[in-house]
């Protein structure tokens, strides 16, 4: 009898659990199918169109350097006796920076002197020894004529016409003499003048690389003794521009840079000139641009690191929208499904919204100058067609006869309200 009461029960609580199961699943369908009953709406998230200045830039690094950096030296071998110049110091073209010892080039140029006295005085005597064979030859050619030409004889006279003749050729290896004289005192007149070393330009000293007493060896290549920088309130800022960004730079465009040293100041440059010379770093092209800068307080210095953005492009005034508006597509509402299939197709129904089988990326301002944006009217999404003229990677600027400042530009959905 215990048996079967226990048997009973257990009969009575498996038929209660599967109730609440179908009752769970009647509740479950029918929520379910409420919620396909209901219609959903969409928000959207808008921006304005708004109108402005949209600039395109493009950014390089480089370095500062004076407009002409010159390496002074020396041509001749001495010792340093004095320097006149040391760093910093401001100089001007023909100022003297430095003196070799001249003594051995001040004898040089005494013994050319010399040479060349004595290339005059050989240069006279042998003037007069052509003077004295023209009287002689003039005298014999008279009295030949008068003794019918008996005296003198022939061959005296033919002897004294040679002599004349090397009269002749002693003045001009006389003359001869004394240009080669003239010519190595002037050498050594101006080997003595390059014992003082002059600045070739105004400008400024940036390295001093000599010291008093020291010995300047110059052979093959001339001992660098300064290295001079023209004035440093004009400098130039070279630029290593990327392949890709070339096309776009051109002289007389407008530039900012900024340096280390003065990370919070913005300098102005403009560029001057774009070379044609490709130079390649670990397989990256770049191509040198020059810009043109001025530093009227010296602030800056050759050799800084500096960061430019070259304005290559501007457009004023424009109609302006974020990029995300040329690649929003709204999505579209499709019938609501039919209600077949049993408990299974309740419990999962079909979507009611599917996207265009068109890519987003066909509205970029990338790949078309032509594209389509979504301004929100009347609560519903609104294609309007626009040209594109510029982006700077996050504000396009457009042209629409049918786009108005203040317009709300659709950007993305989002969230759906049921």
């Amino acid at each position: 009898m215990t048996r079967v009461a226990a048997a009973g029960r257990r009969r009575r609580l498996i038929r209660w659990a599967a109730g609440a199961g179908v009752a769970s699943i009647i509740t479950a369908v029918l929520f379910a199918w409420s919620l396909g009953g209901r219609n959903g709406t969409v928000d959207y998230h808008t921006q304005p169109v708004r109108r402005g200045d949209l600039m395109l830039t493009v950014v390089a690094t480089g370095n500062l350097q004076a407009t002409n950096q010159v390496q002074v030296g020396s041509e001749l071998s001495g010792i340093i006796v004095s320097l006149r110049a040391d760093y910093n110091d401001t100089i001007q073209k023909g100022q003297p920076l430095a003196y070799l010892d001249d003594s051995k080039y001040r004898a040089a140029v005494a013994r050319s002197k010399a040479e060349l006295a004595s290339a005059k005085a050989s240069y006279k005597e042998a003037l007069a020894t052509r003077q004295a064979q023209e009287k002689k030859l003039a005298r014999q050619r008279k009295t030949r004529a008068l003794t019918e030409n008996k005296l003198p004889s022939q061959e005296d006279l033919e002897q004294t016409e040679a002599d004349l003749e090397r009269a002749i050729a002693a003045v001009d290896a006389a003359v001869a003499a004394i240009e080669k004289a003239q010519a190595t005192l002037q050498s050594d007149e101006a080997d003595l003048g390059k014992t003082v070393i002059y600045s070739p330009i105004n400008g400024i000293v940036l390295s001093r690389d000599v010291e008093v007493g020291q010995t300047v060896a110059a052979s093959l290549q001339a001992p660098v003794l300064f290295t001079l920088a023209e004035d440093l309130r004009h400098m130039e800022l070279q630029v290593d521009v990327d392949e890709a960004d070339v096309g776009q730079i051109q002289p007389g465009q407008s530039a900012s840079f900024t340096v280390d040293a003065y990370p919070d100041r913005n300098f102005a440059a403009q560029i001057t000139q774009v070379r044609y010379g490709a130079q390649t770093t670990e397989g990256v092209v770049t191509y040198k641009s020059v810009l043109q800068v001025e530093n009227p307080d010296l602030l800056l210095r050759p050799g800084m690191t500096a960061t430019a953005t070259i304005n290559v492009l501007t457009i004023e005034k424009a109609l302006l929208v974020p990029n995300t508006a040329l690649r929003f597509t709204p999505v579209q509402r499709t019938e609501k499904p039919k209600r077949e299939g049993g408990l299974v197709s309740a419990l999962m129904p079909r979507p009611r919204f599917s996207r265009p089988s068109r890519s987003a990326d066909d509205e970029s301002p990338d790949k078309t100058k032509q594209a389509r944006i979504w301004i929100l009217k009347e609560n519903r999404p609104e294609a309007v067609t626009v040209t594109v003229e510029a982006t700077d990677g996050a504000i396009t600027a457009v042209t629409s006869p049918d786009l108005k400042v203040g317009m709300p530009v659709i950007l993305y959905t989002v969230t759906p309200k049921e």
